[in-house]
């Protein structure tokens, strides 16, 4: 992890906002600003910017009312200050905004329309105690009545609440950001950002992600609190000029209706550098942790740490995989396939809701394309609760390749063969202290390994799994070491192994007292390609 001088570029950005302050501190009103929540205020809230920018810089501070307004563009050297009882509203009218830096999403849905927006700018800040309300149930039920288009054609031209484009020394501290029309705030490649103790509550629109880091350089965002109807926190890069790197995240609350923290699937350049630490996620629909990296993206680097969740459906997803798609299409190109490489996840506890995507639930699906292996994963320490359930026909259950399809959980449904771990195309996977518990016996194994070179499977408990035909199922697996595994007595093997490539298996000092087959060899393999101790 490369150091990150986040604390001497925030310690200058405080001296130069305390310096900015003697220069000039404007309040809205001063330019006309009604706060009566139906006078458009756009004209009047840019002036007051302007000039403050003018003058070197300061704040433009919006007082107690509610400021209807359009796209409003912050500049140099500018602090938005929101007072107590001070609300900046979006207009509903779709007409009222700007898209200053068009993109397309990982749909292929033209986006970029914003109510605030700031590009190329520098030293540019919101704080207060008040918040920015996008209105967007009011804004999209307003846009129906004009555009025809179907929903997932006309949502892209509703506007998000916040996009930072370009710029540096961002700060954003305290306010609460409610109701975007789309993402509701978006930093694109842009240095040192800083946010912290924001409140969001986003959701009643589709695509209302949270917070979006997309292609940003030495972030810290810290105790922020997300409720959003999309992703709460996502890493994209929806170009290949400039990585997502030099991140730090702690103390976040996340709830979510899709992901609560993602990378991708926006994905063509490095995601890397980035640690992410003690949050709680909880009530999200569609994948606790979710490293994607599908476009071209080297994804390496990554530490994520002390991470509680209750009632998560599927808590991780890990996908390389080869869609390549291209979101500027005027300044890139499509990438070749990307990698994934030295990834670690540790000390997750983890309650799995019973109900999710997949039928009956998993705990961790991993998962390359074949001839591009993920490489260096571990995962330590990791206790996940599941409701169980899973049939024996279950547990030969075909998991589609899709290697070039949008990388999501459902992308591999209806179920996947392992209740527990499910990992195919991989090279180096240290599993360490994994652990499960399922309310319901499951007739499907515990592991499954397909493709996967240099694992090593050590510590951890596994449930009770009556009349399972084995708790660990090596396919075509290559240096295997399962060491110090605790189980109990039900299961008819404790490991099986299959496929012509299986070679070098090794099963050593496992607690696993009452089951009759240690290792189970499928017939026409060599019996030789397993040892046990």
């Amino acid at each position: 992890m490369k150091p990150i001088k986040s604390k001497i570029r925030l310690s200058l950005l405080a001296l130069f906002f305390s310096q900015a302050l003697n220069a000039a501190d404007i309040d809205i009103t001063q330019y006309g600003a009604v706060g009566d929540a139906h006078t458009l205020n756009t004209k009047a809230i840019q002036q007051a910017i302007d000039e403050v920018n003018h003058r070197g810089g300061g704040r433009v501070i919006f007082p107690a009312g509610k400021f209807l307004s359009g796209t409003i563009v912050l500049k140099d050297y500018v602090m938005l200050y929101f007072s107590k009882d001070a609300t900046l509203l979006g207009s509903t009218d779709v007409e009222d905004y700007r898209n200053i830096d068009p993109f397309a999403d990982g749909l292929g849905i033209d986006v970029g329309w914003a109510l605030l927006v700031a590009v190329d700018a520098s030293h540019i800040g919101i704080e207060g105690e008040g918040s920015i309300d996008r209105q967007g149930t009011a804004l999209k039920e307003q846009q129906i009545r004009t555009d025809t288009r179907p929903e997932g054609q006309r949502w892209g031209r509703r506007p998000f609440l916040l996009r930072i484009v370009r710029c540096e020394d961002v700060t954003v501290k305290d306010v609460q950001l409610n109701y975007s029309a789309a993402w509701t705030s978006h930093y694109f490649q842009s240095r040192h950002i800083r946010i912290e103790n924001v409140k969001i509550v986003s959701k009643g629109v589709p695509h209302n992600d949270g917070i979006d880091i997309d292609g940003c350089q030495d972030v810290q965002i810290r105790n922020c609190d997300i409720e959003s109807g999309d992703d709460a926190l996502c890493f994209k890069t929806t170009s290949s000029k400039m990585a997502c790197s030099d991140i730090e995240v702690s103390g976040m609350r996340l709830k979510s209706s899709q992901g609560a923290i993602k990378m991708g699937t926006e994905s063509m350049a490095p995601f890397e550098n980035i640690r992410i630490s003690d949050c709680y996620i909880y009530n999200t629909n569609n994948g606790g942790i979710k490293l994607l990296t599908v476009d071209g993206a080297h994804l390496r680097n990554v530490i994520i740490s002390d991470i509680t969740m209750s009632e998560v459906k599927t808590p991780i997803l890990i996908r390389l995989g080869s869609r390549l798609s291209v979101f500027r299409k005027n300044s890139d190109t499509q990438q070749q396939t990307g990698t994934l490489d030295n990834v670690t996840i540790r000390n997750v506890k983890a309650k799995a809701a019973d109900s999710a995507q997949l039928k009956p639930a998993s705990g961790i699906l991993i998962t390359g394309v074949p001839g591009h292996n993920i490489t260096h994963l571990t995962l330590e320490n990791i206790s996940i609760d599941l409701a169980g359930g899973g049939a024996a026909e279950q547990a030969r259950q075909e998991v589609p390749e899709a290697i070039d399809k949008y990388p999501e959980i459902k992308t591999f449904s209806p179920l996947i063969p392992a209740y527990g771990l499910w990992a195919r195309h991989v090279d180096g996977l240290q599993l360490k202290n994994i652990s499960f518990n399922i309310s319901h016996n499951d007739l499907r194994p515990a592991f499954i390994f397909d493709d996967v070179k240099n694992i090593e499977l050590s510590g951890g408990q596994m449930p009770t799994a009556e009349g399972a035909a084995s708790i660990i199922r090596f396919e075509n697996v290559q240096h295997a070491f399962v060491h110090n595994i605790q189980t109990k007595p039900g299961a008819k093997s404790f490991v099986k192994i299959e496929g012509p490539a299986s070679i070098d298996i090794r099963v050593v000092k496992n607690q696993i007292k009452g089951i009759k087959n240690i290792i189970e060899i499928a017939p026409g393999l060599n019996k030789e390609i397993a040892v046990l101790q």
